[in-house]
């Protein structure tokens, strides 16, 4: 029966054993009713429940009122369907969602085919969260041959509107100017030492290969894809970046394309991930990696979500064969909401590092090392905070070359700091504010440096 509510529950939900029976929270309600009867020495009666129909909402009506004036009537209506399904769709339209969807429950317990009561529920379960249980719902209304016709256009925008949330495409645009003191990834000094018969020498670097600073011009193209179904998610993201300034010998243009497969469960869920990155410096190919990573998060009774991380990177220099590698690393970490805030979140990793060089001959041979990162996000009114900072150390297993430190092995300590701010200015257009500095050591003078820069800009999406 399709009584006059305004909204949704699942006779898919009852059939597929996602409903207890009866909830344990009017299971105790109805138990305590009947004990306070007996208790107090009044002859147990059955009441039945009045009529309703001076309940159902007309033009105007305040949702809130309506809701308290029914609750006052259930221990009169414990076993009327009807009931629980007007009781539900006023606490569904007053915003009381948990305690709509135990109400529509209920009514749907005592009359599986009550579609008052699964039109609401359905909606419930999407103000929930639940967007897949709702749509197949939804859809097993609209196959109902008792639907009243006014009510068919509703349900099937609303299935319309449900479907559309499972598939997104966004296309975003971003142009940033700022100052880099390091366009060009130099060396800290303007002499490095060099090992020659024995003694060190003092080598004077030419201007070109010191640090250049200067202003510079960065734009992002991304688009994406995401499709959701009921047990699996597919990302997809291309994107496009450059970085131009007046050294055009520092020129970047790097084109990304990335794959992402969630299967999300209860209470653990795994992440497949597999993506190509091309790197252009100065107008030629520099780099281009292909990268295959997982993740697996575990159940936890805390608020923090523990998982286990692995990857797998193949490294082509162009240029430089003898510099090509495969790279791989597992992990493990933590993500934890700040103060139990959803709004506030803090995440740490921490990985073990093994690069392995494809061809023989190359400088130092295989590397080994850690990286821990520390990722922090957070609401800040209308707009975003959030930073990264990274460190990590390699050593390589053999010395790095005759002539620099006199054959010692090269070890490297690298740690990065990324603040990013963005604000929304309207629908389509955002701030952006980003803040990047770097310091990279080593015992080999040709491999410390810095590198700081500083930008801001607008981000289009379409």
């Amino acid at each position: 029966m399709f009584p006059s509510t305004q909204s949704a529950p699942s006779f898919h939900e009852i059939s597929s054993g996602k409903l207890a029976p009866e909830s344990r929270c009017l299971r105790r309600l109805r138990s305590v009713f009947f004990v306070l009867l007996l208790g107090s020495g009044l002859s147990f009666q059955v009441y039945a429940c009045p009529d309703l129909s001076p309940f159902y909402p007309q033009d105007e009506v305040d949702w809130s009122e309506l809701g308290r004036s029914l609750s006052a009537l259930m221990p009169q209506c414990l076993q009327n369907s009807e009931y629980f399904a007007l009781l539900g769709a006023a606490q569904l339209n007053a915003g009381d969602i948990a305690n709509a969807l135990e109400a529509l429950e209920r009514s749907l317990l005592l009359a599986p085919d009550n579609g008052g009561a699964q039109v609401d529920y359905a909606e419930a379960l999407f103000l929930q969260g639940q967007l897949f249980p709702a749509m197949d719902l939804n859809q097993q209304l609209l196959q109902r041959e008792d639907i009243p016709a006014a009510l068919l256009p509703m349900l099937q925008q609303r299935q319309d509107s449900w479907q559309a949330l499972t598939r997104r495409r966004s296309l975003q645009l971003d142009v940033l100017t700022g100052y880099d003191h390091n366009l060009n990834g130099a060396p800290d000094r303007d002499q490095i030492a060099l090992t020659l018969s024995g003694e060190s020498v003092l080598l004077v670097l030419s201007e070109e290969f010191q640090p250049v600073g200067g202003a510079f011009l960065n734009m992002r193209l991304a688009g994406s894809y995401s499709q959701l179904g009921p047990e699996h998610q597919h990302n997809a993201l291309v994107e496009v970046r450059s970085r131009v300034s007046e050294d055009s010998d520092s020129d970047l243009l790097q084109m990304n394309g990335h794959y992402a497969l969630v299967l999300p469960g209860r209470p653990h869920n795994w992440q497949l991930n597999a993506g190509i990155n091309n790197l252009f410096f100065g107008g030629s190919p520099l780099f281009t990696a292909t990268e295959v990573s997982g993740r697996y998060t575990f159940a936890d009774s805390r608020q923090c979500n523990p998982f286990a991380s692995a990857a797998m990177q193949h490294q082509v220099f162009h240029d430089q064969n003898e510099l090509n590698a495969v790279e791989s690393k597992f992990g493990g970490g933590v993500n934890c909401p700040v103060s139990g805030r959803r709004n506030h979140n803090l995440s740490l990793e921490l990985s073990y590092i093994n690069n392995n060089p494809v061809n023989q001959g190359r400088a130092g041979g295989r590397r080994d090392g850690w990286q821990f990162r520390a990722d922090w996000w957070m609401q800040l009114g209308s707009g975003t905070l959030s930073s990264q900072i990274n460190h990590t150390e390699l050593d390589d297993v053999s010395g790095f070359s005759p002539l620099l430190s006199g054959g010692d092995k090269r070890e490297l300590r690298r740690s990065f700091v990324l603040v990013q701010y963005r604000r929304p200015l309207s629908r389509q257009t955002s701030l952006l504010l980003n803040f990047f500095h770097q310091d990279q050591h080593s015992n080999i003078d040709l491999f410390r440096t810095t590198d700081t820069s500083v930008e801001i800009g607008v981000s289009l999406s379409f």
